[in-house]
């Protein structure tokens, strides 16, 4: 594990940081997107993408697209390497503030039924499970579970942002 003293910042991902994103995306799910995705994600006006740098290295992404008044995270990953620091909570704070600046009221995802890590993170943000989409992923027919987080824009959860990120700061890397 990397020492204490390294330095995670998070900045809009760049073509530059493509084989690193693919990579982390190969390791990461079992059905990876296609590289020609990311790039035209790219230049899609409603996405934002991002990535997590430990110092050089590029070492998880996150994407969302905010369309009306709607987040949806579309992608979010670190690197096996690098997950247990708290690299994923600084990506979705960093996409949910986004989606805030472009007024967005509320998030939505889907996360594979079994990946309780993940759900864990996203409820820690606010979200709740609202649904089930049966059969979702194509590798295994996994379900998905559907979550929201409701009044992004509301102090209260601008509350809960600030209390998260402080403690990401407390631990800062």
């Amino acid at each position: 594990m990397p020492e204490s003293s390294e330095h995670i910042s998070v900045e809009p991902m760049r073509a530059e940081d493509m084989e690193a994103v693919l990579h982390i995306d190969r390791l990461s799910f079992p059905v990876p997107w296609m590289p020609t995705a990311f790039t035209t994600e790219l230049s899609n006006r409603s996405a934002c993408y991002l990535v997590a740098h430990s110092d050089s290295q590029v070492v998880g992404f996150g994407g969302a697209w905010v369309i009306m008044d709607e987040a949806h995270i579309t992608t979010l990953a670190v690197h096996p390497q690098h997950r247990g620091r708290r690299i994923g909570e600084r990506l979705l704070l960093a996409l949910l503030e986004e989606g805030i600046r472009r007024r967005a009221s509320r998030a939505t995802l889907e996360v594979r039924q079994h990946n309780r890590a993940a759900r864990n993170l996203y409820q820690k943000f606010g979200f709740y499970e609202a649904a089930v989409r049966k059969n979702y992923y194509t590798d295994n027919g996994e379900n998905a579970i559907v979550m929201w987080a409701d009044n992004i824009h509301s102090p209260a959860y601008r509350a809960v942002l600030i209390a998260l990120s402080n403690s990401l700061q407390n631990t800062a890397t």
